[in-house]
C-alpha cells in the first residue's frame, strides 16, 4: 500500500496487481500483449474489434464553474495491460468512450475496474450493460442478478455480435440509479451492412438501417445524449454521506455532459484541478453541417429522474427509428414521420435525420423545450441547449 493526501483527507492506494486473485487481463483475439491492438507482426481476424474500457472514479466541471464528483468509464484501449490500473484512477470520463461497431462484427470488450480513489471505502463491482442489445449469451448482459459483475482490481471481457444496426447505448447495471446518476454510461451505435453501398441514390453510402430504398440516407451524424445531474446526490457522495435517493432532483441538464455553453466547445473541455491534470469531458455536441447535407442527431436519453423533451426550430425532424429499430411495419410500411420535438424517458433512443435542403444558412438550436431545462443550476441561460450550425 501507498498513502498520499487529497484535500485533506488519507487515501489508501491499493496495488491490486499484488492481489492474487486480482488481475488487468485482456481478450482479444490476435492480441499477444494484451493492448487491445494489432501491431507488428499480430494479425487481426476479420469482422473483429476489440476494446479495452477502465471503470472508477473522477470530477468534472459544470458549466456554471462547479466541480462534480463522479464515477465513470475511460478507454484505455492500446494501453499496455501493466499500466492500466495507474493510469485509469481519478481518471473517469462522462460521458463514458462513445461504442462504434459495424453490424456482424465481433467485439471483444474488456472491463476493468481500477476502484473509487475518492472514496477508498467502497467497493463496488461494475458492469457494462449495452441496452437494448440482443447479447450473445445471458452472461454478458452486464445485469448484475443474471450475468457476472467486475469486483475492483479485476477484468472480464464481454462478447457480443453485432447483430442489427441502431442507435443503443451503455451504462453500468450494478446499483444502477447511483451508477447512472453518478456518471457511468456513454453512446453506442452500430452502423449496417448496407453501408458503402448505393441504394435509392444515396451519393454518400451511409444509412441509419438496412432499408432497402435508401429513405434512411444521410451524410453526417452526431451522437446526442441526454443526462443530467443533482448535485447534492454527487456533493453527499464524496462526502461520504448518506445518499438522498428519495430525494433525487437534477439541476444540471446535460446534452453529452456538458451545459451551455460548454455544448458548442467542440474542444475537450480543460483538466479540472481535482482530477490531477486529466481531462474528463471529451465530447461537445455542436452540430455543423452543409447546407443541403441530411444530418443524423442520435438522440438517447440515460438521465434517471425525469423525461424530457427535444426541439429544433426552423429544421424539420424526420423519425425514422426508436429505440434501435427501424420504423417499418411488419409488412414492410414506412412509418417514420416529421416532427419538430421528441420526448425520451432514460433508456429511449431515436434516430432523426434533419434535412436541410431549402434552409438558409445559419445558427439553429436544438434545446429543451422545458425552460427550467435551459440553465445551470441557478444559472440561466445554459443547460439542455447546443447549436446547429449551417454553413
Amino acid at each position: 500500500m501507498r498513502f498520499k493526501i487529497i484535500n485533506g483527507f488519507v487515501l489508501i492506494f491499493m496495488w491490486f496487481c499484488t492481489v492474487s486473485h486480482a488481475s488487468v487481463e485482456v481478450q482479444c483475439p490476435g492480441d499477444t500483449n494484451g493492448d487491445a491492438r494489432w501491431t507488428g507482426s499480430e494479425v487481426r481476424p476479420p469482422n473483429t474489434d476489440c476494446i479495452h474500457i477502465a471503470a472508477g472514479d473522477g470530477f468534472i466541471t459544470m458549466a456554471d464553474g462547479h466541480p462534480q464528483y463522479i464515477f465513470g468509464f475511460k478507454d484505455v484501449t492500446g494501453m499496455p495491460e501493466d499500466m492500466v490500473m495507474m493510469h485509469s484512477m481519478l481518471a473517469a470520463e462522462f460521458p463514458g468512450p462513445t461504442i462504434k461497431v459495424k453490424e456482424g462484427t465481433q467485439v471483444y470488450l474488456t472491463l476493468t475496474n481500477v476502484g473509487m480513489m475518492m472514496r477508498p471505502d467502497l467497493f463496488d463491482p461494475h458492469t457494462i450493460h449495452w441496452h437494448g442489445f440482443a447479447n450473445a449469451a445471458p452472461v454478458f448482459d452486464g445485469e448484475p442478478m443474471s450475468s457476472i459483475a467486475i469486483n475492483m482490481g479485476s477484468s472480464l471481457t464481454y462478447y457480443y455480435q453485432a447483430p442489427e444496426p441502431g442507435t443503443y447505448l451503455y451504462h453500468c447495471h450494478v446499483e444502477a440509479t447511483e451508477h447512472m446518476q453518478m456518471g457511468m454510461l456513454g453512446n453506442l451505435y452500430v452502423t449496417p451492412l448496407q453501408d458503402d453501398t448505393i441504394v435509392g441514390g444515396c451519393l454518400s453510402r451511409k444509412y441509419v438501417f438496412n432499408d432497402g430504398d435508401g429513405s434512411t440516407c444521410y451524410d453526417v451524424d452526431f451522437p446526442i445524449q441526454i443526462h443530467a445531474f443533482d448535485s447534492n446526490f454527487h456533493d453527499q457522495h464524496i462526502a461520504v454521506q448518506p445518499l438522498p435517493f428519495a430525494l433525487m432532483k437534477d439541476n444540471y441538464p446535460m446534452l453529452n455532459g456538458r451545459g451551455y455553453p460548454d455544448t458548442i466547445n467542440p474542444a475537450p473541455l480543460a483538466a479540472p484541478e481535482e482530477n490531477g491534470g486529466i481531462v474528463s469531458q471529451k465530447i461537445g455536441s455542436k452540430i455543423t453541417a452543409v447546407r443541403g447535407q441530411k444530418v443524423l442527431l442520435r438522440i438517447s436519453s440515460l438521465a434517471t429522474v425525469d423525461f424530457y423533451t427535444l426541439s429544433v426550430l426552423g429544421i424539420p425532424m424526420k423519425v425514422v427509428g426508436k429505440d434501435s429499430r427501424m420504423l417499418r411495419s411488419s409488412t414492410g410500411q414506412n412509418l417514420s414521420f416529421t416532427t419538430n420535438s421528441v420526448t425520451l424517458g432514460g433508456g429511449q433512443s431515436y434516430d432523426v435525420i434533419l434535412d436541410t435542403a431549402g434552409v438558409p444558412a445559419g445558427t439553429y438550436f436544438l434545446y429543451a423545450t422545458d425552460l427550467n431545462n435551459l440553465s445551470n443550476n441557478g444559472e440561466d441561460f445554459g443547460g439542455m441547449m447546443t447549436e446547429i450550425e449551417l454553413l
